[in-house]
């Protein structure tokens, strides 16, 4: 057992990479953004429709700097799929890039305690799956460790100290839902993982590689 709590310490996303029609626009677009230090680019032609069942989070501390985010998307050439507006769990928004990423900007305050920042608490890759339990024990089998779930809806794994990224996994029409965006899609899903774990796809066919 020792064995393997050492190994699910150490398994994480060390990388993030978004496969583009244009790397170089999708650059400009993700430093105008303010999150390219986060993600690497890949050229890819691959075929890709609707839905490519993943969205990035970014966490925040206030409402300003939610707005400070979208609007920094919108204006580098970003489409609104949510005007920020406030709910039940805080405030957010959620915008779709030129390369058709769908990235939603996200706090838990209410309100603002000071002007907005361009600080990213947190980034988080969610998963859209179809059986979260089946997936969730297919990450654990991989050596990630699960930091929090809530039964078939919800599952969320620690992030290793190399990690810049949270792995975390939602029913794939929920997370279309909450998006804004119909669940329908096909083709790939324009997303490869690095890993310390080496090659693998998982259930839903999201593909890993070892990390470089």
């Amino acid at each position: 057992m020792a064995t393997t709590a050492s190994t699910a310490s150490h398994t994480s996303i060390a990388s993030v990479i978004l496969e583009v029609a244009d790397p170089e626009a999708a650059q400009r677009f993700y430093t105008a953004f303010g999150v390219a230090a986060h993600l690497r680019l890949r050229a890819s032609e691959a075929a890709a429709t609707g839905f490519r069942g993943f969205t990035l989070a970014l966490t925040v501390s206030r409402p300003a700097t939610v707005d400070s985010f979208v609007g920094a998307a919108v204006a580098a050439g970003a489409t609104v799929l949510k005007p920020a507006a406030k709910s039940l769990w805080g405030y957010g928004g959620v915008v779709q890039a030129p390369d058709g990423t769908i990235w939603k900007v996200a706090t838990s305050a209410k309100k603002d305690a000071g002007p907005a920042t361009r600080e990213i608490d947190e980034i988080v890759l969610l998963l859209g799956v179809e059986d979260v339990k089946a997936s969730k024990q297919f990450y654990v089998g991989r050596g990630l460790a699960v930091a929090k779930s809530f039964g078939g809806k919800y599952a969320e794994f620690t992030s290793g100290e190399s990690s810049a990224v949270k792995l975390a996994l939602y029913k794939r029409r929920g997370l279309a839902k909450d998006l804004g965006v119909p669940a329908d899609g096909a083709g790939s899903h324009r997303v490869v993982l690095g890993s310390t774990a080496g090659p693998f796809t998982d259930p839903d066919g999201f593909v890993w590689e070892a990390a470089a």
